[in-house]
């Protein structure tokens, strides 16, 4: 039986089947009148949490950083309309992908050419050199990776999927707080077994932006990492995943929230590269994209359009594994029940280590910044795929569907009292290197269609046209997300896997309909 990430709220939860069921008040009354006699029985957490660390998770995270920067609770701050709590966006979203896995030239200038003329979804200040954000997400370009590090650090890079490689992001022109940060993300890096085999300064060009963008800019380097204690390809990235969760806490403790020390990805699969930019201002910024030798199998992009929040340089999109259009207008009761249960979640695999993780969610994230914080957490943190997180977090309308298969109905109905739908309107566009896909949420108010060519890659986008290179003649499919939906490459079997193929699989791995029933 699969190991799983426990997530529920108070004290009442039950071992079922090798997965840990909670009780939440957003499930159905009928699936608590199910499920609570099994959670009213003895037998809780199989790993605790140490209980010095319970506090501080039932705490706000700004409480948290409060208290760990220093800050007076009561301390006086300047009265603004901007609401942290409320950011949300509204945006262009796209992916490009082979389905044989060819990293090519053409991905990355696809890529390129779709986030351009997605310029119109994206925001600009009162100076149009001045962007609210945009970014591309990349399979890891190897050979240029292996070019960069013989280059910069004289090493050859282990074999691909035994290194990974960090873009970070560290305050501007204070080498004081960049040799503190790198200190921190360095010896967490050695404290997991793993060897740090150096930094490269990212070569940008900033003549392009404007001064908003200028004033904020941050010093942007390249950290690489090597998987010496032979780690499996899942635990490297979890491990990965810990040590950048704790450096990001540990800055936060010393430096204060928004520090401007952030980093993108730490990623043996991915890696992103965004900012406060234009979409037009991407690639020219970033000189690696611009390199002929960069190439890559798969991209996500995404041009911002911020809504009730200002721009920064770490709210850009992609994030880790994701990038939205939409908002999410559950959020507020997403984050509360997120906090809530922070004290009750366990991983196997983190064991009493697990609090390491938390807090997933925060205000000072927009509401995209922390959905992409609990799919990684459910994604990585337990046994759970990516297309099954997604699924937990962005259900098909399920309940009185005629129309969905009992193992599906029965699969969101006890997932339900686990993980509150995440609501939009809202478009998701994933990946995690193994899967690359996207879906639309029940709602079905943020469209997006899709084309499979004839040399086997595959375009999805909020709008059409945005490869205008791309005939009718070399198409093969076209077709739109529909709501409740999942559109996903399987890399591993280099193809696209229907939804229903996809969800009737994860729905069959246990017996879902036996646990609500009892």
């Amino acid at each position: 039986m699969l190991s799983r990430l426990s997530t529920g709220v108070r004290s009442s939860s039950r071992t079922i089947g090798g997965r840990t069921a909670i009780s939440s008040s957003s499930a159905s009354s009928r699936s608590a009148s199910r499920i609570a006699p099994r959670l009213a029985a003895t037998g809780a957490i199989t790993t605790p949490i140490f209980r010095s660390q319970i506090p501080s998770l039932f705490y706000t995270t700004e409480r948290v950083l409060n208290l760990r920067s220093g800050k007076k609770e009561n301390e006086a701050l300047p009265k603004t309309v901007y609401d942290p709590s409320r950011e949300t966006e509204n945006c262009g979203v796209g992916l490009v992908a082979s389905l044989k896995s060819v990293a090519s030239r053409k991905v990355v200038e696809d890529a390129d050419e779709m986030l351009i003329r997605m310029s119109h979804r994206g925001g600009v200040g009162c100076c149009p050199a001045s962007g609210d954000g945009a970014g591309m997400l990349f399979g890891m370009p190897d050979a240029f990776m292996r070019a960069k590090a013989k280059e910069a650090l004289g090493i050859d890079l282990p074999a691909k999927g035994e290194y990974a490689v960090a873009n970070v992001f560290f305050p501007p022109e204070n080498p004081d707080v960049l040799k503190d940060c790198k200190a921190v993300l360095e010896r967490l890096t050695k404290q997991r077994g793993l060897e740090v085999l150096g930094w490269r300064p990212v070569p940008v060009d900033n003549s392009m932006l404007g001064q908003d963008p200028l004033d904020s800019e941050p010093d942007t380097e390249q950290f690489f990492v090597a998987n010496n204690s032979k780690y499996s390809a899942r635990d490297f990235e979890r491990e990965l995943f810990r040590v950048r969760k704790m450096a990001e806490e540990e800055a936060a403790a010393m430096l204060g929230p928004e520090s401007g020390f952030y980093i993108n990805s730490l990623s043996s699969q991915t890696i992103t590269y965004k900012g406060q930019l234009t979409p037009e201002q991407v690639s020219s910024y970033y000189l690696d994209i611009k390199d002929k030798s960069f190439i890559s199998h798969l991209s996500l992009v995404h041009s911002r359009f911020s809504t009730n929040t200002f721009p920064s340089w770490e709210r850009a999109q992609p994030i880790r594994m994701m990038c939205h259009n939409g908002e999410i207008n559950t959020l507020r009761g997403n984050k509360n029940w997120m906090f809530s249960r922070g004290g009750l979640m366990a991983s196997d695999y983190f064991g009493n280590d697990t609090h390491q993780l938390l807090p997933a969610t925060s205000d000072n994230m927009s509401d995209s910044g922390n959905f992409d914080s609990v799919l990684e957490l459910m994604a990585k943190a337990s046994e759970r795929s990516l297309p099954e997180a997604v699924m937990m977090m962005i259900p098909e309308a399920w309940q009185d569907n005629p129309n969905l298969s009992e193992s599906k109905k029965s699969f969101y109905e006890y997932n339900s009292c686990l993980m509150e739908p995440w609501d939009g309107p809202a478009m998701v566009a994933f990946t995690d290197g193994r899967y690359i896909g996207a879906t639309l949420d029940r709602n079905g108010l943020r469209p997006s269609r899709y084309y499979v060519t004839k040399d086997d890659h595959v375009v999805l986008s909020s709008e059409i046209g945005v490869i205008p290179e791309l005939k009718d003649s070399d198409v093969k499919i076209k077709h739109r997300l529909e709501p409740g939906k999942m559109f996903l490459v399987d890399f591993n079997t280099e193809r696209i896997v229907p939804d229903d193929e996809i969800k009737e699989q994860i729905a069959a791995l246990n017996p879902y309909g036996d646990w609500v029933e009892e």
